[in-house]
């Protein structure tokens, strides 16, 4: 009997035949279908989520710029949604790019905001983001010492050496950085010390009902005695309650960020006032 399957798999590469590798590869292809064809028509935004100083919510620390895009029903995407499947390609970059220059904007735009903006390491050997960036820190002195670049644990040991060596030249320009999802990945002790991260951000699966879960109040002590023995401010991500927040404020983390204090809004407060105070 002849096996029709076959016909199916002929033309997919051996390494993608069981149907969940199918599956998964078609996926990402849409998904990156779906962001260049956003990133084409400029359907590419940020949107806004504040970090607050632990135990004063009522005022923002900074904030970080979250990249979200508009698929073709006008739906806006999360950057979780699309950033894995195009991190390694030429969108990843695009997109990099896109959010650096919307990020530098917006700080030109709003002389008391302190913002922070997502990048890969690989984006270092980028020209035209570097061209951005540089072009940014020249028209305005002042952003250089509001923008905070946020790598993420496993993007920095990609290629530490070059991560050390940016961040050495850039912080020169009053530039901050902080290292995204602390504890997520397999960073080097011996790399983190000579990293210029002023800022440390606990990976969010480590603070999640924290208050109740034992090892998780364990390991985060554990990961903001690094953050402290390194001179930088601790921040932990995905606080959703209160519990959460008192005990983390207890145990000496610096600043709070998650959905307790507000989601990402591409229309933040302060946004808001300043398109109100130029249409009066």
């Amino acid at each position: 009997m002849t096996d029709n399957r076959k016909g199916k798999w002929a033309d997919v590469p051996a390494g993608h035949r069981d149907p969940l590798s199918y599956a998964i590869s078609k996926r990402d292809q849409s998904t990156i279908a779906m962001v260049e064809d956003a990133v084409h028509h400029k359907q590419v935004m940020l949107a806004y989520q504040p970090v607050v100083p632990a135990g004063q919510s009522q005022r923002a620390a900074f904030y970080e710029g979250l990249i979200r895009v508009l698929d073709e029903t006008g739906r806006i995407i999360p950057a979780k949604e699309f950033i894995g499947a195009i991190e390694t390609t030429e969108t990843g970059r695009i997109v990099d790019c896109l959010a650096l220059e919307k990020g530098l904007r917006t700080l030109s735009m709003h002389s008391s905001l302190r913002l922070a903006i997502n990048m890969s390491a690989r984006s270092i050997g980028y020209s035209r983001w570097l061209r951005i960036l540089k072009r940014g820190l020249d028209a305005d002195p002042t952003v250089g010492e509001r923008l905070i670049l946020e790598i993420t644990e496993s993007s920095a040991m990609l290629v530490p050496e070059l991560v050390t060596g940016f961040m050495g030249e850039v912080s020169q320009r009053g530039v901050s950085f902080a290292l995204d999802d602390f504890g997520a990945g397999f960073t080097s002790f011996r790399y983190l010390k000579d990293f210029y991260f002023d800022i440390l951000k606990i990976d969010g699966q480590f603070i999640r009902g924290i208050a109740q879960d034992t090892d998780n109040q364990v390991l985060t002590t554990a990961l903001a005695t690094i953050g402290r023995q390194f001179d930088m401010i601790t921040v932990a991500e995905s606080v959703e309650r209160a519990e959460d927040a008192a005990y983390l404020t207890a145990i000496g983390i610096d600043c709070l960020q998650g959905y307790y204090f507000g989601a990402p809004s591409v229309k933040p407060v302060w946004l808001n006032a300043e398109e109100r105070r130029a249409s009066a």
